[in-house]
């Protein structure tokens, strides 16, 4: 793929995500992609497993955001690199929602193939995000 090409993608993708179009995103993953993320519990295969898992997202957080910052391409790869915001309005992995916000950092590594991701590795602080909406306790230093 160009970096025209790639940037067209991520543009759709990010386009896909601000509107919460599960159907959009899908669309620009391969049939068979691999996404591995601290949500999903490790590693998820196939178009419609990664459909459950952006669905459980965006249920749980009903206003959650995604901001990129910036794109790195290289070649067959992409990292996206933002932030994601929201609050527990929706019940979170089948908890009572708690009302309270998040922010965090997050960055996406994809592999890119055939105009499609094949592959994407979602890095961030699944624990502090759960700190944050109260789900998790921490004592403070």
């Amino acid at each position: 793929m160009t970096r025209q090409q790639v940037e067209a993608l991520f543009a759709r993708r990010d386009a896909a995500v601000s509107q919460h179009d599960v159907v959009g995103i899908s669309a620009l993953n391969s049939e068979d992609v691999v996404v591995s993320s601290p949500m999903a519990g490790g590693t998820v295969v196939g178009r419609a497993a990664v459909d459950e898992v952006n669905r459980a997202y965006f249920s749980g957080f009903p206003d959650v955001t995604f901001t990129r910052e910036t794109l790195v391409i290289d070649g067959d790869r992409a990292v996206w690199i933002g932030e994601v915001r929201g609050t527990d309005t929706g019940g979170f992995m089948g908890l009572t929602a708690t009302g309270k916000p998040f922010r965090l950092p997050m960055v996406m590594v994809c592999t890119l193939k055939d105009g499609v991701i094949i592959r994407e590795q979602r890095i961030y602080d699944f624990t502090g995000m759960l700190i944050q909406i109260g789900v998790l306790k921490a004592k403070p230093l």
